[in-house]
């Protein structure tokens, strides 16, 4: 559990807060966690010397923002999420008034995830949560991974039609009542403004987030300051004259000094005024200089210091017995620190980014470390064993509720009990003996990392709720995997996974993390008459906890070993009474594992195996869905001479339900027919009527319809079948030899058009309205030519659209990503098109793409020369024999 030190927040705002990735060794990878808003591995250990850069204008920017949010409303921390390349994902750009890395877990934010954060930034509409109620009402998952009471406010920054990403704060709840129209105002203002901002900044900057959060430490409550002032105390006359801090501190105004020696010491407590006197008196009768230092409580209530220094008046000399000193209003800070001091147990306060403060002798003696060594620094990092992964949620529960925590610890010395208390400027940590517990773990190994104390076990008790309602939205295996990795490692502090399936009595590794690369692979496949504790835990089905590796070699001679000298842990996973397989948690340190621990872990491996056999059942459908619409899409694009095509399908990653896009290339008597279209809705009906459609485009094209007469055919046919869907479309008939293309769109998105010289643009087809509505329709036919070397670009919205964002800043990109191209083999072409779809792990929707490019001229002017397999020299101009060439004519790339 680590907070970055300030030097390293002040330098992430000026490398990475523009938007800039930061180089290798500052990133931190993020598993497969990342796709749900899972927790990210903690970034190195950062340097902590040196002059930290500047903040950029934009790290200004939002952290100024954030604060003001979180002021504005009321609260005591906060969040600000941007976009970020991928378009799916939100990163924490700002966290304010909380540990970065102890809520290091809310780092990503997945777009498409039932979180507050992603319906406001997917709706573009704010979302308040009064109290915890609420929010467990609305957004269970929210709560399940933060079950504290606080409410909370998440409103999206946007500007006109764009979304820049969300500003959260969290507050204290208020049960019953609502977040106050007032409120709601001042946050949404501070939001609208920060839209603003962003929008006005420099158009080649792209306003999005790369790299770490900022961690922000806002202003402090209220309190008295620290005031001081002079004055000079006239001993013979009895009169005390003071600067203006002085006349402050004392109650009275500059012109009605100077005041008598009685008038002070009204001003003062009466004991307190008889020790001044005695202080004075010593003063005057000391024949060297003295310097006297006296602590006052004044008529409010406040503690003062007086220091003063005098001498008395020479004998025959023209000047008296003064005294000259300072006068402080110390506010509270001095006294409480001395009270502190005088307890039996430790005390730290650290503030709510968790830097040390204040540290009273008694802590010192029990963490082992002086003060000096503790000041600024963060207390779960110089302290260790107050960092265990263990005990991070009593610090986020003080921190997000208000209320105290506690928890015990062993040490050598015996146990511990540590208390958190929470304010608005920070944490108060006592530390103090403890008896012995009713309950501790049975394994000594490593000390304070399985307690059993009532309070380790009611935090444990939202975790299975966690990862149940996690499990409920995984539906393929890996997804599930992906949820066990970033929801049960952190729970338990853990480092090492591994999920074996089992397939025809034989167990096959599915999923790692953590271990060395390629050590598993030794066992995968092996059978189940096998001597190992992964085989053991499945045909037995009890769970084998092992405290460290020598006690897991001890029981099993001869297995290999990795490097880790850590625990380990065999799941088996069983759901219904049918094995499915088993599950391997590993540890980087040996520890004991409770009876608690052990009973949560064994019933977390039933909802797991219970999600992956789930899982089983639907990757197998889906597999048979996603091969019956392969089976109704062009299996080979024809070859045709002077022309080169590639169609590419990407199936949908979320939801089995197969698509309706469909793509074809069909040899007419008039020319070739290029098509594109996008049947509504998801499902074996959308694939039906997407099988019909292509069929009767088909037939209308091969028989000798204009496009016109083929897009109005098809309309009719499509409002006779009557499937209660409808379609866009677009169809565009090629002469290859001459380029002339005539085309007729009904309701599809506009193709792309880039011509020989680089230059792409939207094509402007008039068109009609989408297939299925009106049975009188008409689609109006637009003429254009298609030149050598220039590529026509047909696709589905699934390639554009993102949510939050306006599809035509989606066409946008996809037409400078075709500009930018450049004389590349058509292949290539369509990979970069789709290259960031394809590495969207949660996309909704299909995506079809269909390119169609004519040949440049040959240096010998007969059209190319071409192989059998369609190969041909000449796309933008590219040399036979280029090494870099691979043509792309009537080649098909279906599914990706």
């Amino acid at each position: 559990m680590r907070s970055p030190p300030a030097r390293e927040h002040a330098e992430g705002m000026s490398r990475y807060g523009a938007g800039r990735r930061p180089p290798p060794d500052a990133e931190h990878s993020g598993s497969a966690a990342d796709d749900a808003g899972g927790p990210a591995a903690a970034p190195p250990a950062p340097e902590t010397s040196g002059t930290a850069a500047p903040p950029d204008e934009l790290a200004m920017v939002l952290a100024q923002a954030e604060a003001a949010a979180i002021e504005a409303v009321g609260g005591f921390a906060g969040g600000l999420y941007m976009r970020t390349g991928s378009p799916e994902l939100l990163l924490l750009a700002v966290i304010a008034g909380l540990p970065s890395d102890l809520f290091r877990h809310w780092w990503r934010m997945h777009v498409n995830r039932p979180f507050p954060h992603s319906d406001a930034y997917r709706s573009g509409r704010p979302v308040y949560l009064g109290d915890a109620e609420e929010a467990m009402r609305r957004y269970p998952q929210l709560m399940a991974g933060l079950p504290f009471p606080f409410g909370s406010l998440y409103v999206p920054i946007v500007h006109r039609r764009e979304t820049f990403g969300i500003i959260a704060v969290l507050r204290p709840g208020t049960p019953g009542r609502g977040v106050e129209e007032a409120d709601r105002r001042r946050i949404t203002g501070i939001a609208a403004r920060l839209g603003e901002t962003l929008a006005a900044l420099p158009a080649e900057r792209r306003i999005q987030w790369d790299g770490d959060p900022l961690a922000v430490t806002l202003p402090s409550a209220g309190t008295p300051p620290v005031r001081f002032g002079t004055f000079d105390w006239d001993l013979a006359a009895g009169t005390v004259t003071g600067d203006e801090g002085w006349c402050a501190i004392m109650g009275t105004h500059p012109a009605g000094l100077p005041l008598t020696v009685d008038e002070v010491a009204s001003r003062v407590e009466p004991a307190d005024a008889y020790g001044l006197w005695a202080v004075a008196r010593h003063a005057a009768e000391s024949d060297r200089p003295v310097t006297r230092r006296i602590r006052l409580q004044g008529a409010d209530g406040r503690p003062h210091l007086v220091e003063m220094s005098g001498r008395r008046g020479r004998r025959g000399g023209t000047g008296g017995t003064r005294l000259t000193g300072f006068l402080v209003d110390l506010g509270a800070g001095p006294v409480v620190a001395e009270s502190a001091d005088r307890l039996p147990q430790g005390v730290c306060s650290v503030d709510r980014l968790g830097r040390v403060t204040y540290v009273n002798g008694h802590a010192e003696t029990l963490v082992g470390l002086p003060r000096a060594a503790l000041l600024g620094t963060v207390l779960w990092e110089s302290v260790p064993w107050l960092g265990q992964p263990a005990y991070e949620d009593y610090y986020r529960s003080a921190l997000l509720s208000g209320d105290p925590s506690h928890f015990l610890v062993q040490r050598d010395q015996g146990w511990l009990s540590v208390g958190v208390y929470a304010g608005h400027d920070g944490l108060t940590v006592t530390i103090g003996p403890a008896g012995q517990p009713a309950y501790t773990p049975g394994s000594v190994v490593a000390p304070g990392t399985g307690v059993g104390s009532p309070a380790d076990r009611a935090v444990a008790l939202y975790r299975p709720v966690a990862l149940a309602i996690a499990l409920t939205e995984a539906v393929t295996a890996r997804q599930v995997s992906a949820v066990v990795t970033e929801e049960l490692l952190p729970a338990f502090g853990g480092r090492q996974l591994a999920i074996y399936l089992l397939n025809d009595r034989h167990l096959h590794l599915s999923w790692e993390t953590g271990f060395p690369r390629g050590f598993l692979d030794r066992f995968d496949g092996v059978a189940l008459d096998a001597k190992l504790p992964g085989v053991d835990t499945l045909t037995s089905g009890r769970p084998l906890f092992y405290e460290s590796m020598h006690h897991l070699a001890e029981a099993y001679p001869g297995i290999a070993l990795d490097a880790h000298v850590g625990a380990r842990a065999f799941l088996p996973l069983i759901a219904s009474g049918r094995p499915v397989g088993s599950c391997i948690l590993g540890f980087d340190q040996p520890r004991g594992f409770s009876p608690e621990e052990r009973t949560v872990l064994t019933a977390l491996a039933g909802l797991i195996a219970q999600a992956l056999q789930r899982a089983q059942r639907y990757d197998s459908e889906a597999a048979l869905a996603r091969g019956l619409q392969d089976g109704l899409l062009p299996r080979r694009l024809p070859v045709v001479d002077q022309l080169d095509t590639v169609a590419c399908h990407l199936p949908g990653t979320q939801g089995m339900d197969v698509g309706g896009d469909w793509y074809d290339v069909v040899e007419t008597p008039a020319g070739v027919a290029i098509v594109i279209g996008d049947v509504q809705g998801h499902g074996v009906s959308a694939a039906a009527t997407m099988g019909q459609l292509r069929s009767a485009v088909r037939a209308l094209a091969v028989s000798g319809h204009g496009p016109a007469e083929v897009m109005g055919g098809t309309n009719r046919l499509l409002i006779d079948l009557d499937p209660g869907q409808f379609a866009s479309c677009c169809y565009v008939l090629l002469d290859p030899a001459g380029g002339r293309a005539e085309a007729v769109r009904a309701g599809h998105l506009q193709p792309l058009l880039r011509h020989p010289d680089g230059r792409t643009e939207v094509l402007d087809l008039p068109g009609g309205v989408v297939l299925g509505v009106d049975p009188d329709a008409e689609y109006p036919v637009t003429v254009f030519h298609l030149e050598r070397g220039a590529v026509l670009a047909m696709f589905t919205d699934g390639l554009v659209e993102v949510p939050g964002a306006d599809i035509d800043s989606g066409i946008e990109r996809l037409r400078l990503t075709l500009s930018d191209v450049g004389a590349s083999p058509l292949g290539d072409t369509a990979d970069r098109l789709i290259n960031e779809a394809r590495q969207t792990t949660d996309r909704a929707d299909d995506i079809a793409l269909l390119l169609t490019a004519r040949w440049t001229e040959p240096p010998c002017g007969d059209g190319g020369d071409r192989d059998p397999s369609g190969r041909t020299d000449g796309y933008g101009g590219t040399a036979p024999g280029d090494p870099g060439h691979t043509p792309s004519a009537g080649r098909h790339e279906g599914p990706r």
